[in-house]
């Protein structure tokens, strides 16, 4: 007999946003094996839609995607929930901490490149917090 995962009292749930396929098939994977359910588009708008639909966790995005950028998605899923943890996974890091992006205040910044396993460190650290 086989046993099924061991999951926590409450799995936590994360929305992605990234629009580079072979990037996010990474993450999906990474974050699913530490334990994360994962739900992930291709762009802003798509993630947004969702985000109205559910509750999330974590709101996890690329800053520079298509149809809506991440900055706007993260703003527009603070609206909807106040609560929502944000973490910009980018290659462009002065753009989400430049004051004038009007990105949320205390979301957190990963810069690409990153290891898989820095990314998920940083995703248990936010969800903790």
């Amino acid at each position: 007999m086989t046993q099924a995962p061991v999951q926590t009292a409450q799995m936590q749930k994360i929305l992605l946003a990234e629009d580079d396929n072979d990037m996010r098939r990474f993450l999906v994977k990474a974050l699913e094996a530490a334990g994360y359910e994962v739900i992930s588009f291709d762009n802003g708008l798509s993630a947004y839609n969702r985000l109205r639909e559910e509750p999330f966790e974590l709101l996890l995005t690329d800053i520079v995607m298509p149809e809506m950028d991440g900055i706007e998605l993260a703003r527009r899923a603070s609206e909807l929930d106040p609560d929502i943890k944000i973490m910009f996974i980018t290659g462009f890091a002065a753009v989400a901490l430049n004051p004038d992006s009007q990105a949320p205040r205390n979301a957190k910044v990963l810069s690409k490149p990153f290891h898989l396993r820095d990314l998920v460190n940083e995703v248990s650290k936010v969800l903790a917090a």
